[in-house]
C-alpha cells in the first residue's frame, strides 16, 4: 500500500518509518515472491481530492497536499521500482480514497486521469485470489482501510504489520483490535 516518497522520510506527509517499511517489503518480495500469486502496488494518484487537500489539515479527514500525480512524490518509492509486480492501482485521483478496493489499474502511458482501468476486486476475482496480505503505509488509514474493504469484497486478509508504519503509532492496538473484529489477521511481532 502507498509506497511513495510522498510517505517516507522527507515527503510531504512522511510516515515515520516509512523508508525502512519500503526496504523490508522489497526484500521480504525478494525472498518471497514464488510464494504469492501475484504482487501489486497501490499508490495515491491525486488530481483534485476536493477537500482532502486543505492548507490546514485536520490529519483525519484532511491532509496536506501529497502524491499529486504524476510528481516524484507520488511515484513508487525507489526501492521498489525495479520489483517486479503484476499490476499497478492508482486511487484518490478526485477524491480522498484511502482503500486500495477504491483504487484502478494503471497502465503505463494512459493519461493521469485516465479512470478506465479496473478496479482491484474484479482484478482480484479475475486472477483467482481469495486471499491477501496487506502491507506497507499507513497502517492506521489506508492499510487499515484496504484491509477492512477485503473483507467486506469477501476476501480473507492479512495485515502484515512488521510491513507498517503508522502516522499515529499509540493508536496501533486500538486499529489491530478493529481489524480483527472484522476477521482480519493481524501478524505481530512477538
Amino acid at each position: 500500500m502507498d509506497l511513495q516518497p510522498d510517505f517516507c522520510e522527507g515527503g510531504a506527509l512522511a510516515v515515520a518509518g516509512g523508508n525502512a517499511v519500503a526496504a523490508a517489503i522489497a526484500s521480504d518480495i525478494a525472498e518471497r515472491r514464488e510464494s504469492y500469486r501475484a504482487v501489486i502496488t497501490t499508490q495515491d494518484w491525486h488530481i483534485d481530492p476536493g477537500a482532502h487537500f486543505s492548507s490546514t489539515p485536520d490529519y483525519v479527514d484532511s491532509w496536506p497536499p501529497h502524491c499529486v500525480a504524476g510528481t516524484a512524490g507520488a511515484e513508487l518509492h525507489l526501492l521498489l521500482k525495479d520489483t517486479p509486480v503484476d499490476a499497478h492501482f492508482a486511487k484518490g485521483r478526485f477524491t480522498a480514497a484511502y482503500s486500495g478496493f477504491e483504487a484502478r489499474e494503471l497502465v503505463d502511458g494512459a493519461p493521469i486521469d485516465d479512470e478506465s482501468g479496473p478496479l482491484l476486486a474484479p482484478w482480484l476475482r479475475e486472477a483467482g485470489i481469495t486471499t491477501v496480505d496487506i502491507v506497507g503505509l499507513a497502517a492506521d488509514h489506508c492499510v487499515r482501510a484496504t484491509a477492512l474493504d477485503a473483507v467486506k469484497h469477501g476476501f480473507s486478509a492479512t495485515v502484515i504489520s512488521p510491513l507498517t508504519a503508522a502516522v499515529t503509532p499509540e493508536n496501533l492496538p486500538a486499529v489491530h483490535d478493529e481489524l480483527r473484529d472484522a476477521s482480519v489477521t493481524v501478524l505481530t511481532l512477538g
